[in-house]
């Protein structure tokens, strides 16, 4: 990451990681392959939430 400044590291990195909550909220709301790999448990916990 050299050829990005140093003043604008810090907001990519929040960009990024927010695209990254979004797309794991994605993920288990749609039951994408991440929501697949968790356990029955947790699919049935989230499945109540969502």
């Amino acid at each position: 990451m050299k050829w990005i400044s140093k003043k604008n590291k810090k907001p990519m990195i929040l960009i990024f990681l927010l695209i990254f909550i979004i797309a794991g909220l994605l993920d288990i709301i749609y039951e994408g392959l991440f929501y697949q790999l968790l356990p029955n448990s947790v699919q049935s916990y989230l499945s109540d939430i969502f």
